[in-house]
């Protein structure tokens, strides 16, 4: 496979927190529309497409799908037919945290999880180590530092260069680092649900992690497709409010309608789409390393990528948005 050759020429890239790794402003994550229920033809475009783009960074985790388990077996079969010679250049992330398997062992962050469930996700893409290795969520049985000792044990058997952790909140998140830290295996990424809509980062993680000197990646930066044109005058058919899903159909009120057709308005006299904008409003702090989108198909990824070419917000542009979410 021969790709652009300016590919990194046409991408930002911005340091993960206080690492020596790069990632791009915006990285590919796999979460929807990479499983078996999806078309193989079109999520493979996307991704081909993604790298051609300089997007180096694709995120992962082991119950991705669906059926769980889909996206990285799908992925590694990509990677086969179309990457040979290009691992080196490719940011891969994986993650266990939520359920995968049943019984007591398939769920949270013993240390006989995390281990096993890596081994499963490195067999099913192929690969002998992932760059990123998150802890996908907090456990609240397991002691953390058996947690943190077993991603410490991961990076030490070469099984993962990095290691993250993702949707701790502010104090849970500093001792991480703390243990992290003190095992000679610091953790590099956080990666929080964060958008316009979701603004929990901003109460103090963003702090820990500048503190710390970790990267941080949001995720849903969309809000789940709210934060798009989708539903400026409603719920359409076929969306995921429609079908009452991870969004439901009584989230979207009037007032949140209207809330969004005012961003849209500020997004239109920036010569962006509502999306694009939110995407932009991420990367305006410093302290976000990569905002990590989701794309149904090509279009939709190229569409994401045009945030990239108007990334400032004028003060009267970040006051009049402020206003307009506090309502």
């Amino acid at each position: 496979m021969t790709f652009n050759s300016n590919r990194y020429k046409e991408m930002q890239y911005r340091r993960c927190g206080k690492s020596g790794l790069l990632l791009p402003a915006i990285s590919l994550g796999l979460w929807q529309n990479f499983g078996d229920v999806d078309c193989y033809d079109v999520f493979s475009r996307t991704i081909l497409a993604a790298f051609n783009l300089g997007v180096t960074h694709f995120d992962l985790a082991n119950n991705y799908g669906p059926p769980p388990g889909t996206a990285e077996l799908n992925f590694g079969k990509i990677l086969k037919q179309y990457f040979a010679g290009h691992r080196d250049e490719l940011i891969i992330s994986t993650k266990a945290g939520y359920t995968m398997w049943e019984g007591p062992y398939g769920d949270f962050g013993s240390k006989k999880y995390l281990v096993s469930s890596l081994d499963q996700s490195l067999k099913r893409m192929g690969l002998d180590y992932v760059d990123i290795f998150y802890h996908h969520r907090p456990d609240p049985e397991t002691p953390l530092e058996e947690t943190m000792r077993t991603l410490d044990l991961i990076v030490r058997q070469g099984k993962a260069l990095y290691v993250g952790i993702s949707n701790y909140p502010p104090e849970k998140a500093a001792e991480a680092f703390d243990i992290l830290r003190s095992l000679g295996a610091p953790c590099i990424i956080h990666q929080p649900k964060y958008s316009m809509m979701v603004r929990t980062p901003e109460d103090g993680l963003l702090d820990v992690l500048a503190q710390y000197g970790v990267g941080c990646i949001a995720f849903s930066p969309l809000a789940q497709g709210l934060l798009t044109n989708k539903y400026l005058n409603g719920i359409p058919e076929n969306s995921r409010a429609a079908k009452d899903s991870f969004l439901k159909k009584e989230s979207i009120t009037h007032e949140l309608v209207v809330k969004l057709q005012a961003l849209n308005s500020i997004a239109e006299s920036r010569g962006q789409s509502l999306a694009q904008m939110s995407i932009a409003w991420l990367l305006k702090d410093e302290r976000v390393t990569s905002v990590l989108i989701g794309a149904r198909n090509e279009m939709q990824l190229l569409d994401s990528l045009k945030s990239l070419d108007h990334l400032t917000f004028s003060p009267l542009e970040l006051s009049e948005i402020e206003t307009i979410l506090a309502k």
